[in-house]
């Protein structure tokens, strides 16, 4: 029997030692430098850095043959390769329509936008959900639940509506009369 399959003597256990506390602590002074942009809600480029991050550095943690400073380098890459893209949405709306989805209106006063809802696989107990969580107890005292960049669902109260401009701006009111469709 080999026994090489349960033991290889300490080498790698020393390396996957270093290798996890010193990546860990790169990992964390990576994010605490890089800002809270970089852990914000999740849009669908911060779940890609955030599932690449961790396979980088779950791979590193027990591959003997990747050393420390190939595991330090991607990680910081992948960092700034978040902050170009952030770059480049901030200066380009083209970039920001193609990077980002914008915001869906799901419910406006009383009325479900079964067009919107049906594109993006919302169901009505969805929107009964969000307005409960946001401590709604009758959907008269919603004006409108948005389906935001992150996949959560947004709730406006109808007392805290206002003039609508922060939901408005993303479906026009012609747009209401196809999605309730």
């Amino acid at each position: 029997m080999d026994l090489s399959f349960f033991w290889q003597g300490w080498y790698p256990i020393t390396h996957t030692a270093i290798i996890l506390i010193a990546g860990y602590l790169t990992l964390v002074l990576i994010l605490r430098i890089s800002g809270p942009r970089t852990m914000t809600s999740m849009t669908p480029i911060d779940i890609v850095v955030a599932v690449t991050m961790g396979s980088a550095f779950g791979r590193s943690i027990t591959a003997s043959e990747v050393p420390l400073s190939q595991v330090v380098f991607a990680l910081v890459l992948l960092v700034l390769m978040q902050w170009l893209f952030a770059w480049v949405r901030r200066r380009s709306s083209r970039a920001r329509r193609l990077l980002d989805a914008p915001p869906v209106l799901l419910y406006y006063r009383g009325q479900f936008q079964r067009g919107a809802m049906r594109s993006h696989q919302v169901v009505d107990d969805d929107i009964y959900t969000a307005a409960r969580r946001s401590g709604r107890g009758d959907l008269a005292d919603v004006a409108a639940v948005i389906l935001q960049q992150d996949g959560s669902l947004g709730v406006v109260a109808t007392g805290a509506a206002g003039d609508e401009t922060t939901f408005m701006p993303y479906v026009g009111k012609k747009d209401l009369h196809r999605n309730s469709g």
